[in-house]
């Protein structure tokens, strides 16, 4: 049977209920026809309502209220919404309209809606080719959920086209995770804050849920004065006695590493494997599965076909885990998720509990056991910063804006504005959310309304995270009930001893790291090399900062394929790299561990027949204006190893780069533009040294821009191809 003819029976049988002599506003009536609705939700004859959910379906069903519902995962919030959904329907109710945060929780929330006969449809950047299907069958009334993303509501065809009609026609608005409306909310997402605009549009008879399962006394506070007067708010017990909560602390990456390949195995069914950053998830992702695991990683950078396919392999235990980011988070729904492993603690217990109640929704036990890292607290600041807007940048977006007359792209403001492509769409959401902007077709405009930056509020939400980073460390070292003090951070009153964590019931967990597994992890850890694929095109809009070049960067002028020994971030190499360039740290000559690990690089680079370009026969450096001793070194070292000659060092002109780490590419490169000569002394050397390639030696990479105007000015001296060779990656 098809979902719409199980939508059609559905609607039909709870229509019939009412012409046989009860009224559908009779709330006596409603309970018995919900009750049939959640049987065929979960498939079963003999399935009862939660305390709460029946009581959160009568106050949007017959009393048309505003309800916030906070219960922990696995509770049944959809039930909520999808029971309500039908009864509205039958009622002769419009659609419902569910703001719902992330793709993932989509798929699940339309497959989940399928099973209980709703017709749903979604509309999100994944889906773009059916959008005309979705206003088709919403003109035809053949929808009874659409699924909607935040950043729908920015969108001006989507607003202007489609939104007014949706407003005048939604039977019952759902805002879905909704602690992100709220600025005390761990996951600040600008778009969300437009749903307090949405929610003022709606009629005053339209009901209105919002749901989450992570939000303390204060995110509750901040919600309910969003959604209105009168707001009704069911706040169930957070505690989850599926799971088994554990921490243990190791000395470095190696060790958590060693244990994971020591023990994954021994985990309980399938699972998550948690970490801070992408390349952490694909360095650890690579180690497991050449140790035989059956792992995958999921993050960010993960395809949004290839993140379905992921998921749906997790939830058929065809992996035995999925090492994620964040990206895989709320709403990602299996319920007999065995386990959840962090390696590196998120920045805070609301976080924490969000990430580790993917596991045991539908199980009676799941383990989850947290590996902190040393490097945790330099993360944690960065993120809990970087979502937050510049008022300088702000205020060079608003000008720039005011100074034209037409809608401007954000890859022309880039030319304009030195904010790199995602910072500067964030800010954009944020004025637009202010009301100072507003996108349109073709790009943004300025609204001409005063802005002021809200210093005071930024700085209590910066002082909030700090708090919350410091409420994770207390999580980590405690020795009392880790799940009553999670539920606690979280305002539960009914917040009480688990008896199963390891605070409770004492170390759950084996401790003992198999030799071969620290030798696996050290070896992988230890591996040096990833490429620097080069630059091909020139930023847009280049002429606007004084500097003449746009397309394609011509293939004589093209620097070369490149070597980095690591990423700041990465695992292994990466917490030496990361003191190497910390604040503050002297110059000085590379270290021998550094250098040998740099000559390994060079040697499998070479393996590889130098990617094509040809055995380099000699060596320039870089002139690096805060590690000099550190470049001229490793300059000497790679000239003794390859046995090449040193044919010298390009000159700054004006001072050196002024272009800053973080910035854009336009502002990057306009930076270091003729910034970088090939003095007569070198020139020379060049016009001297014979024909091929030279290795170009550098400390930091970023933009790459730096890179390629280095190598550019070095090809128009004469030098037949440039191959950087470099330390340390940022970011």
């Amino acid at each position: 049977m098809t979902s719409r003819q199980f939508t059609s029976s559905a609607t039909a049988s709870l229509s019939d209920s009412t012409q046989q002599g009860t009224s559908p506003h009779d709330p006596t009536s409603t309970r018995g026809n919900a009750l049939e609705v959640l049987r065929r939700l979960v498939g079963r004859d003999d399935a009862d309502f939660h305390d709460g959910q029946f009581e959160a379906i009568e106050a949007l069903v017959d009393a048309g209220r505003r309800a916030l519902v906070v219960q922990r995962t696995g509770w049944g919030k959809s039930a909520v919404y999808f029971v309500s959904s039908l009864l509205l329907r039958a009622r002769g109710a419009g659609p419902t309209l569910i703001v719902s945060p992330l793709l993932a929780l989509m798929r699940d929330q339309v497959a989940a809606a399928e099973r209980a006969g709703v017709r749903a449809m979604a509309i999100n950047s994944a889906n773009a080719t059916e959008w005309d299907l979705v206003s088709q069958a919403l003109a035809a009334d053949e929808v009874d959920v659409l699924l909607v993303s935040p950043e729908r509501l920015t969108n001006p065809s989507f607003r202007e086209n489609q939104l007014p009609t949706l407003i005048r026609r939604t039977g019952l608005l759902v805002i879905d995770e909704a602690h992100c409306i709220s600025d005390w909310g761990h996951d600040f997402r600008p778009d969300y804050r437009r749903i307090a605009d949405l929610i003022a549009q709606l009629p005053a008879t339209v009901p209105v849920l919002a749901t989450t399962a992570t939000a303390n006394s204060r995110v509750v506070a901040d919600i309910e004065e969003q959604l209105g007067t009168g707001v009704f708010t069911i706040r169930g017990p957070l505690a989850r006695k599926s799971l088994r909560l554990g921490v243990l602390r190791l000395a470095d990456s190696r060790d958590r590493l060693g244990w994971l390949l020591t023990h994954l195995k021994e985990l309980p069914g399938s699972g998550i494997i948690y970490t801070l950053t992408v390349s952490a998830a694909e360095d650890t992702a690579r180690l497991l599965a050449e140790a035989g695991h059956v792992v995958k990683a999921y993050t960010g950078r993960t395809d949004t076909m290839e993140r379905e396919a992921l998921e749906e392999a997790l939830k058929n235990n065809d992996v035995k885990a999925l090492v994620a980011t964040s990206a895989l988070g709320m709403g990602f729904d299996k319920p007999d998720l065995g386990f959840v492993v962090h390696l590196g603690a998120p920045s805070s217990p609301v976080a924490y509990y969000q990430q580790v109640g993917r596991a045991g929704r539908g199980s009676a036990n799941a383990d989850v056991l947290l590996l902190p890292g040393s490097e945790d607290t330099d993360i944690w600041q960065y993120f809990a910063t970087a979502s937050m807007p510049s008022e300088d940048k702000a205020t060079a977006v608003l000008s720039a804006l005011a100074q034209t007359a037409r809608p401007m792209s954000t890859q022309a403001l880039e030319a304009r504005v030195d904010l790199r492509r995602t910072p500067l769409e964030l800010l954009l959401k944020v004025l637009a959310v202010d009301g100072a902007v507003k996108r349109v077709q073709g790009g943004w405009e300025s609204t001409g309304e005063r802005w002021v930056y809200d210093a005071e509020r930024y700085a209590r939400i910066a002082q909030a995270r700090i708090d919350e980073q410091q409420s994770m460390i207390v999580y980590e070292e405690m020795t009392g009930c880790r799940m009553e003090y999670l539920a606690a951070a979280l305002d539960d009153s009914t917040a009480a001893p688990c008896g199963r964590c390891d605070g409770c019931a004492g170390r759950w967990f084996p401790t003992d790291i198999g030799t071969g597994a620290v030798e696996a992890a050290s070896e992988s850890l230890s591996h040096a090399g990833l490429p620097i694929d080069p630059r091909t095109l020139w930023p847009t809009g280049m002429d606007r900062l004084g500097v003449p070049v746009k397309g394609k960067i011509k293939p004589e002028e093209q620097v070369g394929p490149g070597r980095v020994l690591a990423r700041l971030t990465d695992l292994g190499w990466g917490n030496t790299l990361r003191a190497m360039f910390a604040q503050g740290v002297p110059d000085a000559p590379i270290d021998s561990g550094v250098a040998q690990a740099m000559v390994a690089v060079l040697r499998d680079w070479g393996q590889s027949r130098w990617a094509g370009q040809g055995r380099p026969v000699a060596v320039v450096s870089m002139p690096s204006r805060s590690k000099p001793e550190l470049v001229r070194s490793l300059a000497a070292a790679m000239c003794q190893v390859g046995q090449l000659p040193y044919l010298g060092e390009l000159t700054l002109d004006f001072g050196g780069p002024t272009g800053q780490r973080g910035g854009n590419s336009a502002y990057r490169l306009a930076g270091v533009w003729d910034r970088f000569i090939v003095g007569p002394e070198l020139e020379a050397a060049i016009a001297g040294y014979g024909r091929g390639p030279v290795l170009l030696i550098d400390d930091l990479v970023d933009s790459r821009w730096t890179l390629t105007v280095a190598a550019r000015a070095l090809r128009l001296a004469g030098v037949d191809q440039v191959l950087p060779l470099v330390i340390a990656q940022a970011g």
